[in-house]
């Protein structure tokens, strides 16, 4: 089912172009599912030989993913933030993926840096703690 807001972006979106972000979501849907540490260092194998991404590309990368897909576009954080740097890396880039968590209420939360900032992140994301991060610019995953 897909939610009005992602249904009037998607039709938005033309179809050639909805090809790219569709499946860097059913990719990343995938790849979700694999344990943690398992996550980290394939992000780490992928982000190896890209270009550091700029903000407003990964503004669009994450744009356009989370226009066809339900689940990006609500509070698949980890689904999200995994396209969005599938996105990126399709087109020889990579953003910053990090993951972390807040103990004040507690949560967790996925999401994608470029230019050393978070990428269109509602809220304010200094009061989670980084956990995992693939940083293009480390070479290898931290």
């Amino acid at each position: 089912m897909t939610t009005p807001a992602v249904a009037e972006h998607a039709a938005r979106l033309p179809l050639r172009r909805q090809l790219a972000p569709r499946c860097a979501a059913g990719a990343a849907r995938l790849l979700v599912r694999l344990p943690p540490a398992r996550l980290h260092r394939l992000l780490g194998v992928i982000s190896r030989g890209s270009r550091p991404a700029g903000y407003a590309e990964v503004a669009r990368a994450r744009r356009s993913v989370v226009s066809v897909s339900t689940r990006c576009a609500g509070l698949g954080c980890l689904q999200r933030s995994v396209a969005t740097v599938l996105m990126c890396r399709a087109r020889g880039r990579w953003a910053d993926w990090c993951t972390g968590f807040r103990t004040q209420p507690f949560g967790a939360h996925a999401w994608v840096e470029a230019d050393g900032r978070p990428v269109d992140e509602p809220g304010e994301l200094s009061v989670f703690r980084t956990v995992l991060s693939v940083r293009r610019s480390e070479g290898s995953p931290r």
